[in-house]
């Protein structure tokens, strides 16, 4: 009762209004029909309202960085992978005591349906991440790797080979990294930057040329069917009626792969239009893409996937602004969905999330460039509707990067660049959503 009031008090204090409560309970599944709800009629398209109530100010004095996964349990429970060394020393003043605010946070925050921290263990950063039924969470680094919450300890890890593409490390770093208090990165979007002009072009020809070589020489080794992690992780599902587990890797523009969740043992996989993993091109000009023009005949990069509960698995190739539909074994079915073509570097199609109704009739995808959450038939590809829009203000996205939906039909959404936040949506049709739009209507 406590959270339930800071959390409408906050809303009260934003809308600028006084308003009476009226507490009371409801039939257990309530919050399963106003999730229905809230996909409206045929045709109609979700309708949401910001929740600035969720979540809670964050323990410790943490500032959250960058976040690069994010998961609902089943006890609609949400899960924030983010990234700590996203965090400037402007942001960690309170670790020298120059500053009431911040302290560095780990990068894996449990947070209730409430808004309040439950949990938290420090692992290395990485991207993508899931939690099965009996609450182990598996995080996307080098490789999928499982991990006990209780202790933040690794329990098991998905194959991978022993060495990457572009010669970097493999394996876990030391972690935390060393530092001294109040040190912090060079931001969210450092690695993101161009890197400065100049130098001898000749030096610059010859070692281009020398990667093209390397970079054959890795993939002759290492060809596309090989049956591991290759490159670095973009997606983790877990399918638990299968006892499966789905990663997408980003080696040669991103594969879908599919491991048995207890052994971890290689059982399947696919590229873009369904096609077999050996029929993946290693030709970098296969996986190219103008935005506006014609789409690439394989992925284009940062792969993400999610699948229906009717057995259809939606890949979303986020370099060429499109989504790909195949069943479970990789058949295509002929469905290729393009959102906003025209859109450049970034993509328009980050995230897969589906309506809570039984058909699950929306998708919902998560723009990191244009910062909409797109709405989407989910048998026609059509887009039925979009939420947000580019800015740092409560309901706004700056750096849209993932999205996830709780069995009451709740989105939730983190965000990377200057946004490194976590924030909540609710059904207007819900008791929460109803209140929310009357407190918004009040006169200041």
């Amino acid at each position: 009762m406590r959270s339930s009031l800071r959390s409408l008090t906050s809303v009260a204090l934003l809308s600028g209004g006084a308003f009476v409560i009226a507490c009371g309970g409801g039939p257990a599944q309530e919050g399963d029909e106003f999730a229905r709800m809230a996909v409206g009629g045929e045709g109609d398209a979700p309708s949401y309202i910001y929740d600035p109530g969720w979540p809670a100010t964050l323990p410790n004095n943490w500032k959250m960085g960058g976040v690069t996964g994010l998961a609902v349990d089943s006890n609609d429970d949400v899960w924030v992978y983010d990234r700590p060394n996203d965090l400037t020393a402007i942001e960690l003043h309170a670790e020298v005591g120059t500053a009431d605010c911040c302290a560095r946070p780990p990068s894996m925050i449990h947070i209730d349906k409430n808004g309040e921290v439950i949990g938290s263990f420090d692992a290395p950063q990485g991207h993508g991440m899931d939690v099965d039924a009996d609450g182990f969470v598996y995080l996307g680094q080098d490789t999928v790797r499982k991990y006990d919450p209780a202790t933040g300890e690794v329990v098991g890890e998905v194959p991978r080979t022993p060495e990457r593409e572009n010669g970097a490390r493999v394996g876990l770093p030391a972690w935390p990294p060393e530092r001294a208090p109040g040190e912090g990165g060079q931001g969210p979007v450092g690695g993101f930057l161009p890197g400065g002009r100049g130098g001898d072009p000749a030096a610059a020809a010859a070692a281009a040329a020398a990667r093209m070589r390397a970079v054959a020489a890795f993939r002759a080794r290492y060809p596309p069917d090989t049956p591991m992690i290759v490159g670095g992780l973009e997606e983790i599902r877990i399918d638990e009626e299968a006892n499966e587990l789905y990663a997408a890797d980003n080696y040669l523009g991103g594969r879908v792969l599919v491991f048995d969740k207890d052994t971890f043992e290689f059982k399947r996989g696919w590229g873009a239009y369904g096609k077999p993993l050996s029929e993946i091109s290693t030709d970098d000009a296969d996986h190219d893409y103008t935005p506006g023009g014609p789409m690439p005949k394989d992925f284009a990069g940062h792969l993400t996937l999610n699948f229906s509960r009717d057995g259809l698995v939606y890949a979303a190739d986020r370099n060429a602004n499109r989504i790909h539909v195949t069943d479970k074994q990789g058949n295509y079915q002929g469905k290729e969905f393009i959102i906003a073509p025209t859109t450049g570097i970034g993509g328009s199609t980050g995230g897969v999330a589906f309506s809570t109704d039984p058909e699950q009739r929306f998708l919902y995808i998560s723009d990191l460039t244009n910062n909409h959450i797109w709405f989407l038939n989910r048998t026609t590809g059509e887009i039925v509707g979009q939420l947000g829009s580019m800015g740092d203000s409560g309901g706004s996205f700056y750096g849209l990067h993932m999205i996830a939906v709780d069995s009451k039909g709740n989105i939730y959404t983190g965000e990377v660049f200057a946004g490194e936040r976590v924030q909540r949506f609710v059904p207007t049709t819900s008791p929460r959503g109803r209140l929310l739009q009357q407190l918004a209507s009040l006169a200041p």
